[in-house]
């Protein structure tokens, strides 16, 4: 049947192919209009799905505090005024190569870079801003419209929360059981588009990334609502933090740096949720560990190395040491936390990697024995 199928088109475009064309020019023109076509069909179609979520959100919401729609142009909008952000310049976030970074406290009050070894005053401040719901200011860019319901969403999730937790509202969140495919859907849209926006970010970052990241770490860390997210959405999430790591490896532009500045604070900031840590920690010291066996055995036959990823291993090193720090500082260590077997494979040869390495490479075995040496006093204690 197929076979007759092909050759009945193949007659039916011969007969009515027009003058001075050939048959292939003619095909290849009838398949591009198909094509087109298709498209067409598929924007409608994903129009339409992003419609229906949309409806679906506004539902959910309704359902679990039906006057919330009501009341959020007094009360929820009176309560985001009072938190928000005076506008800043982000004009010099990119003046050179990425090295240098002139206006520091601008760079940093928007949680996009990261020193790993801060001071209490900008921990206090970090805290300040993880705790705050941010207004709710989106660009209007191709991509931030791909990301304004999931973010709006989730947010006036979050801004319920908090107004039944002040008394204001009374809300019921066990309707988001019942509706698992509208979270779900809200997560899986949030974290696309934030591996989208850190694929080619655009510079300088706009408040708009760091608002859907706030919206999201706070969803984690929100012990009302984290439960029925991690329960839902912790494949997902999963897959986020790989997709995170493996963007930070494989970089190689020039102006990579404040770009792998803003992920690795992301992946910290979510290092903060107890679950999210352990499996965090696990992915991490695999990558490390590997990449130092390749190191390894690329140095002792004299085999060239993978330079990118040999420069961009070292924030994940700094990331690894600070969320285990966190993790000896909470006395919250376990041998199973964040995968034992992980961790033995980590250390099983690590000195003597770092014994062939560190005259060659001695900044990386720093980073390696840096990190051993938090693995090992976690387990002392």
């Amino acid at each position: 049947y197929l076979k007759i199928s092909k050759l009945a088109l193949a007659f039916a475009i011969i007969h009515s192919k027009p003058r001075g064309k050939s048959c292939r020019e003619y095909t290849e023109h009838l398949a591009k209009t198909v094509s087109e076509q298709d498209f067409g069909w598929k924007s409608k179609v994903e129009a339409l799905e992003a419609e229906v979520l949309r409806l679906r959100q506004e539902l959910l919401l309704h359902k679990i505090c039906p006057r919330f729609c009501l009341e959020n142009d007094a009360s929820a909008e009176t309560l985001l005024d009072q938190e928000c952000i005076n506008p800043m310049s982000y004009s010099s976030q990119l003046e050179d190569s990425g090295c240098d970074v002139s206006n520091d406290y601008a760079f940093d009050s928007l949680g996009v870079a990261s020193d790993f070894h801060q001071s209490e005053h900008n921990v206090s401040a970090s805290k300040y801003w993880l705790e705050r719901v941010p207004p709710l200011n989106l660009c209007c860019t191709s991509k931030g419209e791909s990301l304004r319901a999931p973010v709006q969403f989730l947010q006036h999730l979050l801004e319920i929360r908090k107004l039944s937790e002040g008394g204001v509202l009374q809300a019921d969140f066990t309707e988001l059981e019942n509706d698992s495919f509208t979270i779900c859907n809200s997560v899986s849209e949030l974290l696309d588009g934030l591996i989208v926006f850190y694929n080619s970010p655009e510079f300088p970052f706009s408040n708009f990334l760091t608002e859907a990241v706030c919206v999201l770490i706070n969803l984690i860390t929100d012990t009302k609502l984290s439960n029925h997210i991690l329960k839902k959405c912790f494949k997902k999430l999963e897959e986020f933090k790989k997709n995170l790591i493996q963007i930070i490896l494989r970089n190689s532009s020039i102006n990579r740096f404040q770009k792998l500045h803003a992920i690795s604070h992301t992946l910290v900031l979510l290092g903060r949720n107890n679950i999210l840590r352990n499996s965090l920690i696990a992915l991490l010291l695999s990558e490390v560990r590997q990449f130092a066996e390749q190191l390894l055995q690329a140095y002792q036959i004299q085999a060239m190395y993978d330079i990118t990823k040999f420069e961009n291993i070292f924030p994940l090193c700094m990331i690894l040491e600070q969320l285990l720090q966190n993790e000896t500082e909470e006395s919250n260590v376990s041998s199973s936390g964040y995968d034992g077997e992980e961790k033995n494979k980590f250390l099983k040869n690590l000195d003597l990697i770092i014994l062939h390495l560190s005259d060659e490479f001695p900044l990386f075995s720093l980073y390696l024995w840096r990190v051993s040496v938090v693995l090992n006093s976690a387990q002392i204690q």
